[in-house]
């Protein structure tokens, strides 16, 4: 597999820095690869500048936005974002500034569960860039609540849990929209899930929705068609990737491993005014 449209580094939940992860790529023979943090550009220019040393891989710069349904969450991945665009900055700080607050009143309720963990570790994982949930999770996990970061979530601070709290929500639309001002490609993200997935295509694509993330490396083949044929339907070009994140707790899929045809991303490119030979 030579491309991977899914990745993230320390600017918000991965556990590798921005040229960690471009290196990693390269060791594994990917020719094109995008950094796509949560809510973050943080990581963008250090991905630049280490693939500026390896001239056979090709960055994109990307993000991830969530944002919130009422049945869970959905994410827009942003692609050839202007990542210096000032309203963009402006807009991802906003959402990131809640996601401190929210943190923070997580934190509260797990003291209240008898899981005290401190906020300045939270700022230490998180590394002064996007609070995600993960960071809290790794550090009940150092705090030995739990025996992986999956538990912490199941338990205490998922959906359901007794610590969850819901963030200041962002519409899908603005998403899309916010990356659209910033001169970017937004792409549903691992849409199999969502649903009505229909009808949120259909008010997506209004906004400016250009793709959808069909060969996510999590699902099987069945899945995957459905998607490209949804995507075929509604005018979509297609993407993928495998979320990677360098958690390290043997359940998480290679980075790379995403199953994606040359096509898929000389299309994407091509909706960014861009060419790219790939071999």
């Amino acid at each position: 597999m030579k491309y991977d449209l899914h990745l993230h580094t320390t600017a918000s939940d991965g556990r590798l820095k921005p040229a960690e992860l471009v290196k990693m790529a390269v060791d594994r023979g990917l020719e094109v690869m995008a950094v796509t943090d949560h809510d973050s550009i943080g990581g963008i220019d250090e991905a630049l500048s280490a693939a500026g040393k390896f001239p056979k891989i090709y960055v994109i710069p990307g993000v991830e936005i969530n944002t919130d349904l009422a049945s869970g969450e959905l994410h827009v991945l942003g692609y050839f974002l202007d990542y210096n665009d000032h309203d963009l900055a402006a807009s991802l700080e906003k959402i990131r500034e809640s996601r401190v607050g929210r943190a923070q009143k997580m934190i509260e309720k797990l003291r209240k569960l008898g899981k005290p963990v401190e906020w300045q570790r939270i700022q230490e994982l998180a590394r002064g860039e996007s609070v995600c949930r993960p960071h809290i999770a790794q550090a009940m996990l150092e705090k030995g609540y739990v025996n992986s970061e999956r538990e912490a979530f199941d338990k205490f601070i998922g959906r359901n849990g007794p610590a969850y709290v819901e963030r200041e929500k962002i519409k899908p639309v603005e998403a899309v929209e916010i990356i659209k001002h910033a001169r970017g490609i937004p792409v549903l993200a691992h849409p199999a899930d969502i649903e009505n997935l229909d009808d949120m295509i259909v008010e997506l694509k209004a906004a400016g929705l250009v793709g959808l993330e069909a060969y996510y490396a999590q699902y099987h083949k069945p899945v995957i068609e459905k998607l490209v044929k949804m995507a075929q339907k509604y005018g979509l070009l297609t993407t993928g990737g495998t979320d990677y994140h360098h958690f390290q707790d043997g359940g998480e899929i290679a980075l790379g491993s995403a199953d994606i045809p040359k096509e898929s991303i000389e299309k994407l490119f091509g909706a960014a005014g861009r060419h790219i030979d790939l071999s």
